[in-house]
């Protein structure tokens, strides 16, 4: 007799991990079984090894940055919306460190393809604001938001944000703004 494989417990898998990676708690296999009430072999069958798994944690927490990115991308000015995706991203990291960590800890070098990601939702933007200097908009963009969200994480900006944070992000935006006349 062959055990069913259920479709959905891959899911609730990384739903699970989630949830512990986001307690502080170590991220193994075996306890996810147990804590999902399957047994022990039954998390490799869909991932290979706890690595896969957190690839897979890191790819939700990508799906949910896009999101947030998204929500915060509606104003009809492109440069209001490229400022409230560099809150929505800062206010991400502060809200969910243990994911955020884990997402960028992999990463091979060199920016992610442009689809439809959490990177691209700020390119699309950057694009309307600097279409001639795209790629070193991009650039500016992405790592002045990136590199704010990491000094946040490690405290050298304030838990809570402020207003020097917004004004930070006006000027990485008007910079931006200025290289499409350039």
């Amino acid at each position: 007799m062959t055990a069913k494989i259920s479709p959905e417990l891959p899911e609730r898998l990384v739903a699970a991990a989630l949830a512990a990676l986001e307690r502080g708690e170590d991220v193994g296999l075996r306890a996810l079984a147990r804590d999902t009430g399957v047994s022990a072999m039954a998390p490799y069958r869909h991932f290979r090894d706890k690595d896969a798994l957190l690839a897979a944690v890191a790819m939700r927490g990508f799906a949910d940055l896009r999101d947030q990115l998204l929500a915060a991308n509606a104003a009809p000015d492109p440069r209001e919306a490229l400022v409230a995706q560099g809150q929505a991203y800062l206010a991400f990291a502060r809200a969910r460190p243990a994911l955020f960590r884990l997402m960028f800890a992999g990463h091979d070098g060199g920016p992610p393809p442009i689809e439809d990601n959490a990177y691209g939702v700020m390119v699309r933007r950057v694009r309307e604001l600097a279409p001639v200097s795209l790629e070193a908009a991009t650039l500016a963009c992405w790592s002045a938001v990136h590199g704010m969200a990491t000094l946040a994480l490690d405290g050298g900006l304030s838990p809570d944000g402020s207003s020097v944070e917004h004004a930070a992000l006006k000027m990485i935006v008007a910079g931006i703004s200025a290289a499409k006349r350039s």
